[in-house]
């Protein structure tokens, strides 16, 4: 059998023998074609929970648009033109919005890719800058003991509307909704204390009712609030299907809801070994965000198996403390660290090391051999040879699932 995976903004080839194939864990099937810019203009006019926005804003207000970085795969490009028609039917100012690129504890932008992400229409119409950490305001402290430090342009902003695309998380449970708040524009600090929630057995991948992590980022809405939200539910292939305005919560929900229609997949047994590529640019940038991937990849594998992880990771693990957790400790060491001293980026590494306690992980990517075998993993050229080695492992007698978009699919054993 032969399967094609998104490798960069390329595809690779790999094969399987027929007795060794499992399952592929690709989207569930829904008679719903990819809508696109339409589709948000649909949601616009009518919205969850919620005025439309043309009858919130007033003129005169200042607008902030709190959007994706360049490591998401929101179409902000599609979004973004008919919130702008949506604030001028209000008779709101072009000159009065500001489009705020939520980096969270990623790098800035260049110039380039910010035309990238929203379009050269949007790039000249409105100003669109990066959340700085340093230039944030202290707002307040959540009752989880968070501190609610946003970006200064939001903070003082008279309306700020929320947009992304909804996707599970490994442990906020879902994306989108206040995640652009926190912890999009937020401080280093701010997001260390949220996540290191992350460690609770309730902070889990597809769950949201009494999830820690979920409730302290909806929470931040009490101290900066949000006065709508656009998100959207991509296909596969990183188009829109669904898009979801309107309340912070009442719209996010109905989205996420719509989420686990599509991406909660039912399986019937767990492999020996999972071939799980992160999805393709720009999913597989760096290790960092291709861990997504792999985190959702467990949910299929026997106790003991393989995973292959196809993330290109051109960009390397993209975060220091990150790469510091992995290069300096045992897993071992870093799941114990993560416990007794969370610290953002290692959280990540630990959540890494937490799959390597019960499974081998075999990367495929443009990472150098040897930096790889320092920070835990295997590393192969090929997608074939690290199946065919994976395969060796087992004596040739082991089941293979193929999870093609990794990042967006969440095994459910049945």
């Amino acid at each position: 059998m032969k399967f094609d995976l998104n490798y960069k903004k390329e595809q690779v080839s790999f094969e399987i023998p027929d007795e060794n194939y499992c399952t592929t864990i690709e989207a569930n099937p829904l008679d719903l074609p990819e809508a696109g810019r339409e589709e948000v203009v649909r949601s616009l006019q009518q919205p969850i929970g919620a005025p439309r926005l043309s009858e919130i804003v007033k003129p005169g207000e200042k607008i902030v648009i709190i959007t994706s970085d360049i490591t998401r795969p929101c179409p902000s490009y599609d979004i973004l033109p008919p919130i702008l028609d949506e604030l001028s039917l209000a008779g709101v100012r072009d000159e009065d919005v500001t489009v705020v690129f939520a980096l969270g504890s990623h790098r800035a932008h260049s110039e380039e890719e910010k035309i990238h992400l929203v379009g050269k229409e949007v790039y000249d119409r409105v100003a669109c800058i990066d959340a700085k950490a340093e230039n944030c305001i202290h707002l307040g402290q959540t009752k989880a003991g968070t501190p609610v430090d946003v970006f200064d342009v939001v903070a003082k902003a008279d309306r700020r509307i929320c947009v992304g695309n909804i996707e599970f998380h490994y442990f906020a449970g879902y994306s989108g909704g206040a995640k652009a708040i926190m912890p999009g524009v937020s401080t280093c600090a701010a997001i260390q204390a949220n996540h290191s929630m992350m460690v609770r057995d309730e902070a889990a991948t597809g769950r949201m009712e009494g999830n820690p992590v979920r409730e302290d980022i909806d929470s931040v809405a009490e101290f900066c609030p949000i006065d709508y939200i656009v998100n959207v539910v991509l296909s596969e292939h990183k188009k829109i299907l669904k898009s979801f305005a309107g309340h912070y919560i009442k719209a996010h929900r109905e989205g996420c809801k719509f989420l686990d229609t599509l991406y909660k997949v039912k399986i019937h047994e767990k492999a020996e070994i999972v071939v799980a590529s992160a999805g393709g640019y720009p999913k597989d940038l760096n290790l960092y965000q291709a861990q997504k991937g792999l985190d959702n990849s467990k949910f299929a594998l026997k106790d003991g198996g393989v995973v292959v992880l196809v993330a290109s990771c051109i960009e390397g693990l993209e975060n220091k403390k990150f790469e510091r957790w992995m290069t300096t400790m045992t897993p071992e060491q870093m799941i114990v660290e993560v416990k007794e001293h969370f610290e953002l980026g290692g959280h990540k590494a630990a959540a890494i090391s937490m799959i390597l306690q019960k499974a081998d992980i075999y990367l495929v990517s443009e990472l150098d051999p040897d930096f790889v075998r320092s920070i835990h993993l295997t590393p192969f050229a090929t997608v074939q040879e690290a199946v065919d080695a994976a395969l060796a492992k087992f004596d040739g007698k082991a089941k293979v699932t193929v999870m093609p978009f990794a990042g967006s699919t969440l095994p459910e054993l049945v």
